[in-house]
């Protein structure tokens, strides 16, 4: 009974009022930040609900065709999730091989003085605002895909997964050599000491060793890709196409809100809150996943 009275006894020294106070703050910032999803959540079911119900689920998640505009609407978004899920997929098979061997160089590999150069290089990568992105991809990247591949217009899901790659790789690269730095250096050492090589220990140890940290830079790069707008918007080509090619204009999820949002009224500007939501509900799909499937994995395998 002792025990239990000594819980509850109020703070006597400075350093216990300042340890209570700072734990009521940290508590108040853990309730702050589950509200703030949980307001989220609700505010975008409230929203995105009832378009859905007027024009059906099965017409709006299936429908190829999308003509908000038109005398007789449609407001199919296939092309869109399609859209998506292929740049992202496309943007993910270059970025994270690319980020990982990246990070396995700044780590294990890499001198002082080119490690400080592209550790800094990475860093301003990261600080690039998405319209520097999207505006060197249409000056630089869009012509490039036209004339080397003979198109008329080189804005096409090609260019808006080579832009995604490059925007995911500074939160691959950084987040995934933190992971690298932290492992245990005995590990490394005693692989040395059986006879691997250093490329053996650091893809058969240290990888490995740091798997759930990578995994966390890839969800995070791949939630980049998957929320980003305005890069998208500028190098896709923004027609509401069924992407059968790498060639085809597309319009992504988030480049459909961005571009008629401002103008929007009545139905249509339901339908794109309800776009938001399937994109909302898309990103916590692809979250609980990669994390299931990376972090699980590592967790099974200790």
């Amino acid at each position: 009974m002792s025990n239990m009275n000594k819980k509850f006894l109020l703070p006597r020294t400075p350093a216990e009022w300042l340890e209570a106070v700072m734990n009521f703050i940290f508590f108040l910032c853990g309730i702050l930040a589950v509200g703030c999803v949980l307001l989220i959540s609700v505010y975008m079911v409230l929203s995105g609900v009832p378009a859905i119900r007027k024009i059906g689920l099965f017409k709006f998640l299936f429908g190829i065709r999308w003509a908000s505009t038109a005398a007789d609407p449609a407001y199919g978004i296939l092309p869109f999730i399609l859209s998506s899920v292929y740049g992202t997929l496309g943007a993910t098979l270059i970025g994270v091989p690319i980020g990982l061997l990246t990070a396995v160089f700044l780590s294990k590999a890499a001198g002082p003085k080119v490690r400080t150069v592209v550790v800094t290089a990475i860093e301003l990568l990261s600080g690039i605002p998405s319209v520097v992105f999207g505006l060197l991809g249409m000056q630089v990247l869009v012509p490039a895909v036209a004339k080397t591949f003979g198109k008329a217009s080189g804005a096409c899901l090609l260019s808006a997964i080579v832009v995604l790659a490059v925007m995911i790789l500074p939160s691959i690269v950084s987040v995934s050599v933190t992971a690298l730095n932290a492992v245990p250096p005995e590990y490394e050492q005693g692989s040395l000491a059986l006879g691997a090589t250093d490329t053996e220990t650091w893809f058969k140890v240290s990888v490995p060793a740091a798997k759930s940290g990578i995994a966390a830079g890839i969800v995070l790069g791949i939630g980049r890709a998957i929320g980003e707008a305005m890069a998208v918007m500028m190098v896709a080509g923004n027609s509401p196409n069924m992407p059968d090619n790498l060639f085809q204009s597309v319009t992504f999820l988030t480049t459909a809100i961005a571009k008629e949002m401002s103008y929007a009224s009545g139905l249509q500007k339901q339908a794109l809150f309800s776009i938001a939501l399937v994109l909302f509900v898309f990103i916590m799909i692809i979250n609980v996943l990669l994390n299931v499937v990376l972090k699980g994995g590592s967790r099974n395998e200790r």
